[in-house]
């Protein structure tokens, strides 16, 4: 009864509250607020068999942590498990438990890790126990060498964060299209990678981009990087670097379906390099097909002023993808022109021509559309063949071979660029891949990581640092 009697007069005390606050009005009722978000991850509590067990024998690991966990999704690509297993271990999420069940058979005296990435979460938040790594060996003491480095993308000094760095205890140049590596790590978003707890020898180290999973060399096309020689794992202390390329594409296989609809085949269709009907003063015109060519008449392609008065002087050519016609000309400013393109002018392998007679408008730009750039170079050494590619929207607009200090265009097509700077190992004026087949290491170019700006009918005055090499 007493209970009852002090539950009525809280009550009583609790509607007085509301009418005296509240007063006529409705009273505001305010959910509670459930207190801080939890930004903390799992903890663990214990490991069974303890981490960094030595003498392992098992094939069971237990982790018991102090909430609730999970298993992301991806947990497969996240998973790295140290030596290369030929099965995979079998990983469970359960309550607060996390089960792993060896399937390979364990080496003698060998260390062994099991890093399981980010995808270690808790249920509720899903906060990540971040590069959770359980290490144990079969052995009475653990392998302690280390290698550290980075990869960079030769192609344009920058980083690819999915690629994989890959270590090969069998030296066989094949080695690396035919057998999975003993070591492989991730590399961090600065492109650096770490191996811990190797045991030491000779390794050959390599990195690839490996979407597929298989951790192999499979393609001549695929982002790959080499060392010129193998590693003494244990007895070097020096940071690596691997520069990573892409090879020449393999030759696509004969054969193959079509698709698409049949009536839209019949059509040849075309595009032009003109911007807006502006002819651009610095580069040939291009006529771009949608489908190969097999025939090409120039005689029924016709350049003319705007009076339609034949114009003399210009070279037109078929290139070799035989998709593309291409009209040099010494184009100037304010200048008017036709290009009539007869209907028969052009036959795609399928037959097709165009639909009809067709007359392109063409104006030159004006010489202020462009801008009127000086280059100063410091630290210039012409014996390295440097060669400044210029990139504008992510593609090459320009390159220029660099045998002086300063040097300046008249015109300059105005916007915002990265420039690159070539090494050009040959001297052939453009970057050239890598080959692994033949130890050819890709030519290097790298970035100053800033932005230029080339002001339309400006003065530009533009200074490029080369750092010491």
């Amino acid at each position: 009864m007493r209970y009852k009697s002090a539950i009525s007069f809280s009550a009583i005390i609790a509607v007085y509250y509301i009418i005296t606050i509240g007063g006529s009005g409705c009273a505001q009722i305010i959910p509670p607020t459930g207190g801080p978000k939890d930004t903390l991850a799992p903890v663990l509590l214990q490991a069974v068999p303890r981490d960094s067990t030595t003498n392992f024998t098992g094939n069971k690991i237990t982790l018991n942590f102090d909430e609730y966990v999970q298993l992301d999704n991806n947990l497969q690509e996240q998973l790295i498990v140290s030596p290369t297993p030929k099965v995979a271990p079998s990983i469970e999420a359960k309550l607060k438990t996390i089960t792993i069940k060896i399937k390979d058979t364990l080496e003698p005296n060998t260390t062994y890790s099991i890093d399981l990435g980010n995808a270690l979460k808790d249920i509720n938040e899903g906060n990540a126990f971040r590069n959770f790594t359980y290490i144990f060996t079969t052995g009475s003491k653990f392998d302690s060498a280390s290698l550290s480095g980075n990869v960079i993308l030769a192609e344009n000094g920058k980083i690819d964060t999915t690629l994989i760095v890959m270590l090969h205890r069998n030296l066989d140049d094949s080695a690396v299209v035919k057998e999975k590596p003993r070591y492989y790590t991730r590399l961090d978003t600065k492109g650096n990678f770490r191996f811990h707890n190797l045991a030491p020898g000779l390794y050959n180290v390599f990195a690839l981009k490996d979407p597929s999973g298989q951790k192999l060399y499979q393609r001549n096309s695929d982002l790959f990087a080499f060392l010129d020689s193998s590693v003494n794992v244990g007895l070097t202390s020096s940071r690596l670097v691997l520069y990573a390329f892409a090879g020449e594409p393999e030759a696509p296989r004969p054969g193959g379906s079509k698709t698409g609809n049949a009536a839209a085949d019949k059509k040849l269709r075309f595009n032009t390099s003109l911007e807006n009907g502006q002819q651009d003063l610095l580069n040939p015109l291009e006529i771009v097909f949608d489908k190969p060519l097999k025939t090409f008449d120039s005689s029924k392609l016709h350049f003319t002023d705007s009076l339609f008065q034949p114009i003399t002087g210009y070279r037109v050519e078929e290139d070799t993808s035989h998709r593309k016609i291409i009209l040099n000309y010494p184009w100037q400013e304010k200048q008017f022109f036709r290009l009539i393109l007869e209907k028969t002018v052009v036959t795609d392998t399928l037959g097709n021509q165009l639909s009809k007679d067709d007359t392109l408008k063409i104006t030159t730009k004006l010489n202020s559309d462009y801008g009127r750039p000086k280059f100063r170079i410091s630290n210039l050494d012409t014996s390295k063949h440097i060669v400044l590619l210029f990139l504008k929207d992510g593609k090459l607009a320009r390159s220029e071979r660099v045998n002086a200090r300063e040097f300046s265009y008249k015109l300059f097509p105005p916007g915002d660029y990265e420039i690159y700077i070539l090494y050009d190992r040959n001297n052939n004026g453009k970057w050239d891949t890598g080959d692994y087949w033949k130890k050819l290491q890709p030519e290097r170019v790298v970035s100053d990581g800033k932005k230029y700006n080339v002001k339309a009918d400006w003065d530009n005055d533009i200074l490029i640092e080369l750092k010491n090499e």
